[in-house]
């Protein structure tokens, strides 16, 4: 799209507001808007100044001009707003003209060119597939004499016994929300309300409905595409989501793990690699039907997934879903159809074009410039380095994982513990990142800093509402 279209575009829906998008380095999206009648061609393709001291891992106070500029193919009518407003997802330059170095989406871009100069590939295909909690009431403090956090739905089971009235019971059990019609199901509506307004700003949905927690969990797939722009659709995506639950009352969140006891969210992630219109991760026949060079890719991801993971799962929050007993998917290996293990090769409905593996340990917490941009690097080191992940340990197992003996889920490799651990295995593996100039060192020095300054030491230095209930009467 050109600056010219962009403009006619304003004027057929009458927009009277541009929202100028950018998104930080943790994955929060952040907006400045202008009034339409001071936007024109010149703006749309030189950008606007804005201070990037007060964006998130960007830069400090004595370097703080910057310029975003709008990816015009990215242009969004939001229907949110009351007055008409068009939306625009940017990139970061510096002041002189030159590209921003930890802007999270050049760092996407130049990932796709290396995969293009590395030959192996021209192009590489996401697809994730998103679970959320839309909730009813969502409640937390933290301050120096106490801590808590609370939230509700109409759908928790821990709800049966409450006195309102009527009680209309059909909640849903623990890790029995998956599928129920209604009326156990009562967020089907909200849940099409979603699509619909996805549909509307051009993204392709696949299929909805209830997930397996209690609660309110709930999975919504859109169609895969390239890399970074499968990365600014789930931004978009995330953005509508929670507009939509706030427009029906309800919190939506991408919160791995919001409740005890019940199953986690994740964001499962379907990858594959084309040369042109030619798949390159099929093979009839072998297994799984995938070709050797996915199963070097899938080495690639299994063998630096403790490195990948503090991008793929980014919070402290992550690892309580990482936990055996609520299909999570913790353990290092691949298999095919097998839900237990960190990397599915999906063999339902199989075509050469359809084929792709599946890394289900990511989750939403995730940026996803970043971390599609991690997963395809290691996967190409794999490819590089021709790793088998047979012989690296990482499988076959066809097996539940979970039901396997002691001994022999002894020899299973497993993710981080917690998010301190992947920060730690990133430290020590990343120069498969630094390939081609697609991440830079002061990149990952940045991100570990940040994370460990914002969320690992804030959250240590706390106290526990249950450290109460192990330790008061010691």
């Amino acid at each position: 799209m050109t600056a010219r279209e962009v403009l006619d575009l304003m004027q057929k829906h009458h927009i009277e507001m541009v929202d100028f998008r950018i998104v930080d380095v943790p994955g929060r999206q952040h907006h400045v808007t202008v009034p339409a009648v001071e936007v024109d061609e010149g703006m749309l393709q030189s950008g606007i100044a804005f201070d990037g001291s007060s964006i998130q891992g960007f830069r400090g106070i004595e370097q703080s001009d910057m310029v975003m500029k709008p990816v015009l193919e990215t242009v969004y009518v939001d229907p949110f707003y009351t007055t008409p407003t068009l939306g625009l997802t940017c990139t970061i330059y510096e002041p002189e003209g030159a590209r921003y170095e930890r802007d999270p989406r050049y760092i996407a871009e130049k990932a796709e060119k290396f995969l293009k100069d590395s030959g192996v590939a021209t192009d590489a295909f996401f697809g994730p597939e998103l679970e959320f909690f839309l909730l009813d009431d969502v409640r937390f403090a933290s301050s120096s004499e106490g801590a808590f956090y609370s939230v509700n739905s109409e759908e928790a089971m821990w709800n049966t016994g409450r006195g309102d009235e009527p009680n209309l019971g059909y909640k849903v059990k623990n890790k029995s929300g998956y599928f129920p019609l209604p009326p156990t199901d009562t967020q089907q509506d909200i849940r099409t309300d979603i699509v619909k307004e996805l549909m509307a700003a051009g993204i392709r949905v696949e299929r909805h409905h209830h997930e397996v927690a209690t609660a309110g969990q709930a999975e919504i797939n859109f169609r895969f595409n390239t890399l970074t722009k499968t990365a600014d659709t789930l931004l978009l995506y995330k953005y509508i989501v929670r507009q939509v639950a706030r427009r029906h009352g309800k919190v939506a969140t991408f919160m791995p793990k919001p409740i005890f006891g019940d199953n986690g969210s994740g964001m499962h992630v379907h990858q594959s690699l084309f040369a042109g219109d030619t798949p390159l991760f099929y093979e009839e026949g072998a297994y799984g039907h995938i070709s050797e060079l996915a199963r070097h890719y899938i080495a690639g991801i299994l063998i630096h997934a403790p490195a990948l993971l503090a991008f793929s799962n980014a919070s402290t929050n992550s690892y309580k879903r990482l936990v055996p007993g609520f299909e999570a998917p913790v353990n290092l290996v691949y298999s095919k159809g097998n839900r237990s293990a960190a990397i599915r090769v999906p063999v339902a409905a199989v075509t050469p074009k359809s084929a792709r593996i599946e890394f289900r340990t990511p989750d939403g917490t995730a940026n996803p410039y970043l971390a599609f941009a991690a997963m395809l690097m290691a996967g190409l080191d794999g490819i590089r380095r021709r790793l088998d992940p047979t012989a690296e340990g990482f499988g076959p197992i066809d097996k539940n994982i979970y039901d396997l003996d002691a001994a022999t889920k002894a020899q299973i490799q497993s993710v981080p513990k917690s998010f301190e651990e992947s920060l730690r295995a990133l430290e020590a593996d990343h120069e498969f990142l630094l390939e081609g100039g697609v991440f830079s060192k002061d990149f990952i020095q940045n991100w570990i800093q940040l994370k460990h300054s914002t969320e690992l030491q804030p959250l240590s230095q706390r106290p526990h509402p249950y450290e109460f209930h192990l330790y008061l009467d010691l």
